[in-house]
């Protein structure tokens, strides 16, 4: 399986309007995406401003088709004028 993790940071007032639209990237991608397995959309309770994902897909091939999906795309012209940082990172799940 090939996980990915990615946290973002934007400014604290507009961490509920960021918040609400991850949410519903997450569940597009799992009703979406067959490839897409998990899509968990994590919060900092001291800082409501960063946001963490926890996301699993089958492989490699299925995070390149997520990337290239429309909604992904819609997602990222989105947010990118409010997120302040986003550091991404892939895993390969052993367990």
């Amino acid at each position: 399986m090939f996980v990915v993790t990615v946290t973002f940071e934007t400014a604290p007032d507009v961490a509920s309007e960021f918040l609400a639209r991850v949410r519903r990237q997450a569940r597009d991608s799992l009703t979406r995406e067959t490839g897409c397995l998990r899509f968990d959309v994590c919060t900092d309770p001291e800082r409501p401003e960063r946001v963490f994902l926890y996301e699993i897909y089958t492989g490699q091939d299925a995070f390149d088709a997520h990337l290239a999906s429309d909604h992904f795309r819609a997602f990222d012209a989105d947010v990118a004028p409010i997120v302040r940082e986003r550091h991404l990172e892939t895993w390969t799940l052993r367990a």
